[in-house]
């Protein structure tokens, strides 16, 4: 094209054709052209083809509508390209990338909602490995909130608890199989109406809660025993939960190590040092430290407001919408401390954090963030890319955080800094009817009714897991009564594991989800079972072929797959080669967008693409040597990257369903 008409595109948009018949992809090119050469795009287009030629890897370009350029490859040689090309291009090899994800406050059981945010992060991070990137994986842990407060306040005010009594009580709960995470579940909901119950001690109950949260900040005294007991059981039941899915974690840094460390004193110091915070001495927020609220620019004042301010505030008059970041009292914000926080996962605060082992899983340790630990700990932080997964209610304190490494200078590490934001999981009314909850005809109406752990609404995670391996393990018993109990619970929780993933992975992470049981437990549709059973086929297919799929692959450099694949009578045959070779292509595309539904969607079109080949080719009965072999490679490749693209998504293949 430069040679054609001296100049050289910006760069060059490529296109799918609405149909495979049309060829592979379409180039909008003589349309950008169109006006600096001031000629027709269908002439500009018939130019550039007819300048083409031959191109390797190409059967031909055609011009098409009012002037795209289609092009078609050479089927046959693609094939054998991608046939052999089952590595995936390491882009990402060498950076270090940090994910946070689940987080869960540690007073009460896991519940729905938060296996969204886990599996979401658990995929993004699987990805990024797949990327080639070295990937820490970090649950925050906020071990001295106000949710922690409140069920200290449940134990000692409501139960009338002491240090020893919650301790027996937690040493009870376990000789009698009883869970911690379930017993806070119900307490915290007890807790959250004991504060509105009474109107007339509403007032003295909040006080209740706030000096228990300030006693567990402080620490050194028995609330803060009690809420370092509590919350402790609860994250390892949390953890545990997690494993059932196969998610595991690095480091759970917790919020009183970042206190007692005094992560915030070094943060405050370079925020004021570079006039990121400035003092308030008028308004609303006088007497906090305050910073420009991300996304603010400065407005005109009016000339009062000027004249009013002029003394205390330099000619401007105070910000009313500024951030708080510490208040007039001397506490420090939640966006406070996440600044300070950010600063170490970036390696720029000049403090660390103490490490303890924590939690074995088989092929490696999680640890805990400690005020003072062991010494052949693993280095953590230091990340060049931070990654947030964190609900989109949290987008204002998450984006106050990037201003404020902006206004630190920074920049490049702002700019590496993604709030992976996802919109909340809800029931549909059928769901709450199913669990026992009372639903009004109002909400009986709505498409969903939001899940609230205050009020102890909502499915927790674990009795979801079971109740999913409960039903698939029922149709795996009837299906395979041949194997033994275990294989059968073995492929139970492979199937329900990729029921509930697949279900919390399709939805695209700005849609909110109306969660049920019955969408869940589906294995028709666009669902984790259905895609899992393709490649179930297709492992059914290589042992009565008495052969593999590396092996069909490999032998398709003796086949000429030309004249299977030409004519729209082969374009469901080619589809499948098509798309297989696209799977490298979703892995980048996920990651610049933060978007793993992309993938799931992938994996469901190539399962459903596959499975029309399978019902239109008889593929074990085919008396065309040549053709048999092709018709295997072509179940081998969709094998190959339909269990890649199961493995990113953290779904496994079982060998029978």
């Amino acid at each position: 094209m430069s040679e054609l008409y001296q100049i050289a595109p910006d760069a060059l948009a490529i296109e799918q054709p609405p149909e495979i018949k049309f060829g592979e992809y379409a180039l909008p090119l003589a349309f950008e052209l169109a006006r600096k050469l001031r000629k027709a795009p269908r002439k500009i287009a018939e130019e550039i083809v007819a300048a083409l030629g031959p191109v390797e890897g190409f059967a031909g370009f055609e011009v098409a509508g009012a002037g795209y350029i289609n092009a078609r490859l050479d089927r046959g040689a693609a094939a054998k390209a991608i046939a052999v090309d089952g590595e995936i291009a390491l882009e990402g090899a060498g950076l270090h990338s940090l994910v946070e994800h689940t987080s869960i406050n540690p007073n009460k059981a896991a519940h729905v909602g938060h296996l969204r945010n886990a599996i979401l992060g658990d995929t993004f991070v699987r990805l990024l490995r797949a990327a080639g990137q070295k990937v820490d994986v970090q649950n925050y842990i906020d071990n001295t909130g106000v949710q922690v407060a409140d069920i200290v306040v449940g134990l000692t005010h409501l139960e009338k608890l002491s240090l020893g009594d919650v301790q027996a009580l937690m040493a009870r709960l376990a000789l009698e199989g009883r869970r911690i995470d379930y017993y806070c579940w119900d307490l915290y909901a007890r807790v959250s109406q004991w504060y509105e119950a009474d109107e007339a001690e509403k007032a003295a109950r909040k006080k209740v809660r706030l000096d228990t949260l300030h006693a567990i900040e402080h620490g050194g005294n028995d609330t803060a025993a009690i809420a370092e007991l509590i919350s402790t059981a609860v994250l390892r039941r949390h953890l545990e939960t997690m494993l059932r899915l196969d998610m595991e974690y690095d480091l759970l840094p917790r919020e009183s190590e970042i206190l007692h460390l005094h992560f915030w004193d070094l943060a405050f110091e370079q925020l004021k040092d570079k006039g990121v915070l400035y003092y308030e001495t008028e308004g609303k927020n006088k007497g906090c430290w305050v910073m420009q609220r991300a996304g603010r620019t400065a407005e005109p004042l009016r000339e009062e407001e000027a004249l009013e301010s002029e003394a205390a505030n330099n000619g401007q008059a105070p910000d009313e919408d500024a951030k708080v970041i510490v208040r007039s009292n001397g506490t420090v914000t939640y966006v406070g401390k996440d600044i300070a926080y950010h600063l170490w996962k970036f390696g720029l605060l000049g403090r660390d954090f103490g490490y303890r082992r924590f939690f074995t899983y088989p092929d490696h340790q999680c640890w805990i963030s400690a005020e003072s630990g062991e010494p052949d700990h693993p280095n953590f932080g230091g990340a060049q890319a931070i990654y947030n997964v964190i609900d989109s209610r949290q987008a204002d304190p998450q984006a106050n955080v990037i201003q404020a490494l902006r206004g630190l200078g920074y920049t490049e590490q702002a700019e590496h800094y993604t709030h992976f934001s996802y919109e909340m999981v809800a029931l549909t009314p059928r769901c709450a009817l199913d669990l026992g909850y009372e639903v009004s005809e109002e909400d009986q109406a709505r498409p969903y009714i939001e899940v609230s752990g205050r009020k102890g609404f909502g499915v927790k995670a674990d009795d979801l897991i079971d109740k999913l391996i409960e039903a698939t393990r029922a149709e795996v018993d009837q299906r395979h009564p041949e194997l033994s109990e275990e294989e059968r619970g073995v492929i139970a929780k492979e199937i329900a594991v990729g029921a509930l993933r697949y279900f919390m992975l399709k939805y695209t992470r700005n849609s909110v989800i109306a969660f049920d049981f019955k969408d869940a437990l589906s294995f028709e549709g666009e669902t984790g079972p259905y895609i899992q059973y393709a490649v179930v086929r297709t492992r059914s297919i290589f042992r009565k072929a008495e052969t593999t799929a590396e092996s069909a692959l490999a032998r398709m450099t003796d086949v000429d797959a030309t004249p299977y694949l030409t004519g729209e009578e082969n374009d469901g045959i080619w589809q499948v080669w098509l798309r297989a070779a696209k799977t490298s292509l979703l892995l980048d595309q996920c990651i610049a967008t933060a978007e793993p539904a992309y993938l799931a969607k992938h994996a469901f079109q190539l399962a459903q693409e596959f499975s029309n080949f399978y019902r239109k080719h008889h593929i074990l009965t085919e008396a065309d040597p040549a053709r048999k072999q092709f018709l295997l490679a072509t179940a081998a490749v969709a094998q190959r990257e339909l269990i890649r693209s199961l493995g990113w998504l953290g779904i496994s293949a079982p060998e029978v369903m």
